[in-house]
């Protein structure tokens, strides 16, 4: 954790004409003793700092040094910092530091044309509107995953139905907008993939598991899904989008599934488990569509439709 510390200060101090010790001792959650024998540390290393007295004093590196940057060029720090913007929408102040460390090495003569590149292209993942809750799970997890301990909470499936879990995590994923943890549940004895919304009451245990060497370069959710969805039946829908509906239709499915239907609107065949969630996403289309076949599915859409209409009938 020194070696952590102390690189962090020199890169801060690279990124800042001056700090104070007791910024640094509030950052790093240490005495100001403690900064000043790091500041002794890093000049040993031949790091040149200066103290300056007064006010208007700090601590400073000595003008002119610059970390040795050719290893990556312009384009691909800025390439790298979007990134890290991107990743730190959704809260969390880890990354912070690290896109310090990558504008300190921008010389200030080029710091305005860096800036432009790095806001070219803006990805926030954050939804609209805070979500509190979800970002203390995601702490939580995050802890978890770097202390290698397992998790434990309730867990709510697509049924409504509930169980408790005990999960060793791996990998958070962010995937459609929603999070995910992909762990192995100790109840189910394989690897799982868990909605955060649906985790209920989720703490950190004190239990520490080993992790498995696996190569999440084969986005194992991906397959397992694939998996899942081709063994259960799987149903062929015909859906019809009114003229209204056509952006609807263009936003969800590829052009190549839209087939005209000659009087402004669009035939769309799918092919989806039969489920909960196909009802779900039936429904949310409204007015919009209309399922032409199979039968079944029209009528278990017009009963749901029913009960939703009777519940606001005055």
């Amino acid at each position: 954790m020194k070696i952590d510390r102390l690189l962090s200060i020199v890169i801060l101090l690279m990124n800042r004409r001056l700090i104070q010790a007791k910024e640094l001792a509030d950052m790093f959650e240490v005495s100001v003793r403690t900064i000043y024998r790091d500041i002794e540390s890093i000049n040993g290393a031949g790091i040149p700092i200066v103290t300056y007295q007064g006010a208007g004093g700090g601590i400073g590196l000595m003008e002119g040094y610059r970390l040795d940057r050719n290893v990556l060029t312009d384009r691909e720090l800025a390439d790298i910092f979007t990134a890290l913007q991107s990743v730190s929408s959704y809260g969390g102040t880890e990354h912070t530091l690290l896109m310090e460390k990558i504008s300190s090495v921008i010389p200030p003569s080029q710091s305005a044309a860096f800036r432009s590149k790095t806001t070219q292209l803006i990805i926030d993942f954050s939804p609209w509107g805070l979500q509190p809750v979800l970002e203390e799970k995601i702490a939580i997890l995050k802890e978890a995953l770097e202390e290698n301990r397992t998790v434990a909470f309730d867990y709510v499936n697509a049924e409504g139905q509930t169980s408790q879990r005990s999960v060793e995590p791996y990998t958070l994923v962010l995937k459609g907008q929603t999070w995910y943890l992909y762990g192995y549940c100790l109840q189910r004895q394989d690897f799982r993939l868990f909605k955060l919304l649906r985790m209920k009451g989720l703490v950190k245990e004190t239990r520490e598991f080993i992790r498995e060497d696996k190569d999440m370069r084969e986005l194992p959710w991906s397959t397992d899904y694939q998996r899942v969805t081709s063994a259960a039946a799987v149903t062929p829908i015909l859906l019809h989008f009114t003229p209204e509906g056509r952006h609807l239709a263009e936003d969800r499915f590829d052009s190549t599934e839209l087939q005209p239907d000659g009087h402004g609107g669009y035939n769309v065949s799918i092919h989806y488990p039969e489920d909960g969630w196909l009802y779900g996403f039936l429904l949310s289309f409204g007015t919009s569509i209309e399922v032409l076949e199979p039968e079944h599915i029209r009528h278990k859409l017009g009963e749901l439709a029913i009960g939703i209409a009777n519940k606001y009938t005055t």
